[in-house]
């Protein structure tokens, strides 16, 4: 957790996107705000964090799908951190619900789950994986399942969000999140 200095003209929504964070979030971690529309100069806001691990294993993801792409000639997948966020929901949602699949008992489809945090497309898709203990072991098995590779190398996606969450054994969730915006 970090904290944050409220500077004139802020609002929460614009403290969330700065730290790309969700908003609800940083409420979640600033009970003592009565009123979260209202926040002032000098207050200070509580910023939680996420563990650094599985932000480099995301970011990992990401790197790893643009060097798929570019090896066939296609452009690169911009990393849109708010479908990251959608995609980190989906990965510990394996873990809090006991399931794995598509179709989330809490959100439903990929695109209803998209659609309630609030995210535009036009086209979605979705990878998943578990227990793999490296971007580069998960990259290699998604890469060797034919629809999991139709997704990462197709042209009708423009942007990615890749989310990781471990379980109390240690175990490793995956989500990848492809939209065109």
């Amino acid at each position: 957790m970090t904290t944050y200095t409220v500077l004139p003209g802020d609002s929460l929504w614009r403290i969330a996107v700065k730290f790309q964070i969700g908003l609800s979030e940083i409420i979640a971690a600033n009970p003592r705000l009565s009123n979260p529309d209202l926040i002032f100069p000098g207050q200070i806001i509580n910023i939680p964090a996420i563990e650094r691990e599985i932000t480099a294993f995301e970011n990992e993801v990401v790197r790893l799908v643009n060097a798929e792409r570019a090896r066939n000639g296609l452009p690169p997948l911009i990393q849109n951190w708010e479908v990251s966020r959608v995609a980190r929901y989906k990965s510990q949602d394996f873990i809090n619900r006991n399931y794995f699949g598509h179709d989330s008992p809490t959100y439903g489809s990929p695109s209803n789950m998209l659609r309630s945090f609030g995210i535009l497309f036009s086209a979605n898709a979705e990878n998943i994986a578990r227990s793999q203990t490296s971007p580069a072991a998960v990259m290699n098995s998604w890469m060797g399942s034919a629809g999991h590779r139709a997704n990462i190398l197709s042209p009708l996606y423009n942007q990615i969000g890749v989310g990781v969450a471990r379980d109390s054994s240690g175990r490793l969730f995956w989500t990848q999140m492809f939209i065109r915006s």
